[in-house]
Order: structure tokens, then sequence, then C-alpha cells
């Protein structure tokens, strides 16, 4: 049994924070959630409806509303708020919305004295994740953006049905940018305990290039896809935002694709990294190819352009 208290706030009450909190009491990973939302009705609402959950949970869950003043003692806050990507819109051209509302979500939240991790899901995520270490002042390893957690999953996925293998027994990695810049490690993937290249060599089968090259556009493009279908993703980024909370808040030292302060670059960009309740401990850059060392220098250049534009353009 747990002597801590977990406590966790989550900041927008749509689609994406309802989907998170909803996996999170399903899941048990935290003893407190609390709901922000500028609809404060909503929020109540929302907290009511999970609250009658409780009984079905695997741990018991205290789920209230509240205000950015009750932030004082929480572990994360998760930020999920902002304007959703619309059929055809690009995650990038999201930022002249949604970078004041950033601004003013971690302001407030500042002000309440808290003193936890800031946990960035709102798109563009790299970009907003620079936003919001700007605006708090806190340690660029306390304020981390999901990054590229739930391309991942995706591309595990894709190969997993494509192979007919488990998808949690595929090792694959998309890095860079969470967007249309980013990019897969064709050279680090593992199916069970094979490299992909000795994998493929045993199956000999002609097909099996294109289909990769599909597989990873499939990724890249499966938000447009879905948004085209139903209107927004919400669902699989609940998901990774609980795996990425579970891995704080248990001490894990687990590594994942989160949005990562570089410092030589001077931006956010999903690497695989060390993350414990400490926030980040660690970057890992995986060992690339020629090729993919292009593609991420690419992907980097593009959120470089976007962060310092978006700056010059303010402070004009």
């Amino acid at each position: 049994m747990r002597n801590k208290i977990n406590r966790v706030a989550v900041v927008g009450t749509g689609a994406v924070g309802c989907s998170y909190a909803y996996a999170m009491l399903n899941q048990g990973v935290a003893e407190e959630l609390l709901l922000i939302d500028i609809n404060e009705k909503r929020a109540e609402g929302e907290a009511m409806d999970l609250s009658h959950g409780i009984p079905f949970a695997p741990t018991p869950t205290k789920i209230t509303n509240g205000h950015y003043s009750d932030c004082t003692n929480m572990d994360i806050v998760v930020i999920t708020a902002g304007l959703p990507q619309k059929p055809g819109e690009t995650r990038m051209e999201l930022i002249g919305k949604n970078k004041a509302v950033m601004q003013h979500i971690v302001s407030e939240v500042m002000a309440s004295g808290f003193n936890g991790l800031l946990l960035i899901a709102s798109n563009p995520v790299d970009v907003l994740t620079h936003v919001a270490w700007k605006a708090s002042g806190l340690d660029k390893s306390r304020v981390i953006g999901s990054g590229t957690t739930l391309d991942s999953a995706r591309f595990r996925y894709l190969l997993g049905e494509y192979f007919e293998v488990d998808p949690r027994n595929v090792h694959a990695v998309i890095i860079g940018e969470h967007g249309d810049s980013e990019l897969p490690v064709w050279s680090q993937v593992d199916i069970g305990v094979d490299p992909l290249e000795r994998y493929l060599r045993r199956r000999n089968n002609p097909e099996d290039k294109q289909a990769l090259q599909d597989i990873f556009e499939g990724v890249r493009d499966a938000a447009y896809e879905v948004i085209d279908r139903k209107g927004a993703t919400f669902y699989a980024i609940g998901m990774s935002l609980t795996r990425i909370t579970k891995a704080i808040l248990n001490h894990e030292n687990s590594i994942l694709p989160l949005s990562v302060y570089l410092e030589e670059e001077d931006v956010f960009a999903g690497l695989p990294s060390i993350v414990n309740r400490g926030g980040i401990q660690q970057i890992l850059m995986p060992e690339l190819s020629e090729q993919e060392k292009g593609w991420l220098k690419q992907s980097i250049q593009t959120l470089k352009e976007i962060t310092h534009g978006m700056e010059l353009k303010t402070n004009q």
C-alpha cells in the first residue's frame, strides 16, 4: 500500500482531458484527480460522471473539479486545453490560437505556488511545451511534452498488425516533431529479439519495402485520417498521457519518446528519454543511420524556425 498521495490536475475537460482522466481512473494511477476548465459547470459534470464509476475502479480515486489556485500541492499538472485541430488543418497552424491560451494557463498554475511537473499535450505540442517552459520558470527537466509517444504507439501497432505480431513485442520509435516532419528510426526497430533487417531477410518478401513505407505514412498521417472520420483524436493520446504519468509517479526511470529541451538547438523535440518522479533525467539519442540523421536535422530545423519565428513575432 502506497503512503504517498499522488495528486494530478488536468487542465481542459474536452475530449482529450476526459479520455485521460477516464484512463487514469480505470488504471488506478493517482489517488486524487482535479479537473479544471474555463467552463466550470462542464468540469463539475465530468467530475461527477467519473466519480460514479469509482466502485468499479481498481483503487479509490478522489475526483473533484476546481480552479488554478487548487494546483498548489499537485504533483503533476497535465495541460490538454486549447483549440482542437480541424479537418485539413496542420498542428502548426494552431500556434497562433493556442500560444496565448498556454501562457495564460501556465501563469495561473504557477501563481498558485505549484512546484511539480508540467505535462503538455496541447498541439503543436513541441512548440507549446517550449511556451509552457518559458512561462513557468521551471527547470527544463520538469516541463515535458507528450512528444512522439503516441506516434511511436501507432508505429508499433501498425508494424505488429502487418507482421502479425503482438505490438507489445514490437520495439520501434518515432522521433523529432510530433507532426509532419517526424521520422521513423528504422535502424533500431526490433521485432521481438530480431532486428528488423534480419527479420526481413528471413521473410524474404518483396512486398515488405513498400509496405513499411506505407506504414510510416500511416503513422505520420494518422491524426488527419482519424480527424477526417470522427472529428478529433483523444482515446489513444489519453492512454499515452496515462502511461507517461505512471512512469513519473511510480518513479520508474522508464524510457519514453517525450518532447524534451535540446540545449544546443533551443527547441523541444521528441526523443527517447529517461523519466521519473523528478522529471527528465537523461535524453538518449539513438544511434541513427546517415539518412536518419538527415531527417532528424530537418525536423529539428522545422521546429527551430517555427519556435524562434513565433518568439520573434511576439517581441516585435
